[in-house]
């Protein structure tokens, strides 16, 4: 049995847009988050910066660099510009142009 679920007037729903940076904005629901960008450490780095690498993330409220995954459309990777606390996506880009952005908290190795 299939049940539909429609929104209603007391519904709130809650998704954003995206801009694709190859198919444009589309609906949030298109996509799948790959989390917060981090750079990734080399390979002769300690265990303690791998480890802050794979495990932990800031997930504070503010602005991030997070990586896409554009599922339902072109497949491809993509970085984001979002304030997580409203949603709000501030630009997106490859990761070729992330070196262009110049520093960012995010971009910042383990400690």
């Amino acid at each position: 049995m299939l049940v539909l679920l429609l929104p209603t007037a007391e519904d709130e729903i809650v998704s954003f847009l995206i801009a694709c940076p190859n198919c444009g904005p589309r609906s949030a629901y298109e996509f799948r988050s790959g989390g917060e960008y981090q750079r990734r450490p080399s390979g002769d780095a300690p265990d303690r910066a791998w480890a802050g690498y794979l495990y932990f993330r800031k997930n504070s409220a503010e602005e991030h660099i997070e990586w896409w995954y554009h599922s339902s459309g072109c497949r491809l990777w993509f970085l984001a510009s979002r304030d997580t606390s409203t949603n709000r996506v501030t630009g997106t880009f490859w990761p070729e142009e992330l070196k262009k952005r110049g520093p960012s908290p995010d971009a910042e190795s383990p400690k």
